[in-house]
């Protein structure tokens, strides 16, 4: 079999070092902790298979009692918002949005934290959100000096250009929740459980600033990279990422809920319902995964922020997609493979766009990552010099135990267009660059 093209176009090993789930395609290295079971299945999919044995009835009637709670605060506070929603221009906020809105009559504050590398899709469905659900919406935006500085610096500090957005999605709304006295945030799916099953639903896990700060912030608060005299972030290119005080947050009560934890979560079915009945707008087609749905609103999220996701640990977002679909019945195993085959080691067309931001070559951009590369999968060739993985899903098809933990298919997944774009993929922009407004 031949196996999957390596970065530079250089041929990879085929030998089978890496263990992958024998039910989706997450290989074993997978971000965060993934946990294979004594019969080769990951925690993801345990998780995903637990959630028929939940009673959904009863956690609906816990989210409803605590709106209700959270409701009646804002009235006796004569507040004009009892909760606030951190948005942004993808299908999950907006199916929060909708939620809160018409299902259970709850008047949210939006916050949005503008992180610059913005698509048109994007901002037309925030502002398609803003119409169709009649919210009031809060924005930040960076400029796109301190953009840059943070996007250079966390390329070589952990290998993350969106970091700034990341950080800003976590901590702007929350710094809006504690100026407007908003003491109730609704965040949509827990997305590590969701991926990696790190928490089960029976966790209940909330929001907390040590959460984000251990996998948001990739370990970092502002104040620590203030404090690094080699860091050339100042305090204005870091004002919408530091965290209110703890005193802040204990004053106000902030509470931060997933709805995940209330309501059976199906990201593709909810997509949907968005697409045909309040017009969210969708990609048409990728160059790093085939879900048309998901990460519309940023250009680099399916693209280079997802690249190196690959180059450090030798998968992407075509396998977080198709272990999704794979755990919901949409999809074979083989399919699946196919997919990742296809996507993972794709180079973005976005990079370009990247490179010519922050002022670097494209060796330049894999050498700053070269120390990230996670030795169980990446080997570098001594006589070129160039990496290569050596080991990939293509490699295990056929596993051992694959057919004993097959899923039968429910359902056919094909993915809806709802796209407005002239151009075939809205990470490729009209004019060029970036939509910084």
């Amino acid at each position: 079999m031949e196996t999957l093209p390596a970065t530079r176009g250089e041929r990879q090993a085929t030998n089978k070092v890496m263990r992958y789930c024998l039910r989706c395609c997450y290989p074993e290295n997978a971000q965060p902790t993934i946990i294979f079971d004594e019969e080769g299945v990951c925690s993801g999919c345990r998780l995903l298979e637990s959630r028929p044995t939940i009673n959904w009835e009863e956690r609906g009637r816990w989210l409803k009692d605590l709106l209700k709670e959270y409701k009646a605060k804002a009235r006796a506070a004569n507040n004009p918002y009892d909760c606030i929603i951190p948005v942004s221009g993808g299908k999950d906020s907006t199916y929060q949005v909708y939620l809160m809105k018409k299902v259970y009559g709850m008047n949210p504050l939006l916050a949005t934290y503008n992180h610059l590398f913005n698509t048109k899709v994007g901002l037309r469905n925030l502002e398609n959100m803003v119409k169709q659900f009649s919210c009031d919406l809060i924005r930040f935006s960076s400029n796109p000096d301190s953009v840059r500085k943070i996007a250079r610096y966390m390329l070589e500090k952990v290998g993350d250009v969106t970091w700034h957005y990341h950080a800003g999605i976590m901590t702007f709304p929350i710094q809006m929740a504690v100026k407007y006295k908003i003491p109730l945030m609704i965040w949509g799916e827990e997305g590590f459980s969701e991926l990696t099953g790190m928490f089960n639903q029976d966790d209940m896990v909330e929001f907390t600033k040590k959460k984000r700060q251990e996998h948001d912030m990739r370990g970092f608060e502002p104040e620590d990279l203030i404090n690094d005299a080699e860091c050339p972030l100042d305090r204005k290119d870091l004002a919408p990422f530091f965290y209110p005080s703890d005193e802040e947050i204990e004053q106000l009560g902030l509470r931060g809920i997933y709805l995940s934890n209330y309501l059976s979560w199906n990201g593709k079915q909810h997509a949907e319902k968005m697409i045909k009945e309040y017009d969210f707008e969708t990609a048409r087609d990728r160059d790093r995964t085939f879900n048309i749905y998901d990460k519309v609103d940023d250009i680099h999220a399916n693209g280079v922020h997802d690249y190196l996701k690959y180059l450090k640990f030798g998968y992407g977002r075509a396998t977080d997609d198709a272990s999704t679909e794979i755990r919901h019945a949409r999809m074979t195993r083989e399919e699946g493979i196919d997919m990742v085959v296809k996507h993972d080691p794709a180079r973005p067309r976005d990079l370009d766009l990247l490179l010519e931001f922050v002022g670097i070559t494209e060796t330049q951009f894999e050498g700053l990552v070269e120390h990230l590369r996670d030795g169980r999968i990446w080997e570098k060739n001594p006589k070129t010099g160039k990496w290569r993985t050596k080991d990939n899903i293509g490699n295990h098809r056929n596993d051992p135990g694959v057919d004993k933990h097959r899923l039968p298919i429910k359902e056919k997944g094909h993915f809806i267009v709802n796209s407005k774009n002239k151009l075939a993929d809205p990470h490729i922009l009209e004019g060029g660059g970036y939509n910084y407004l």
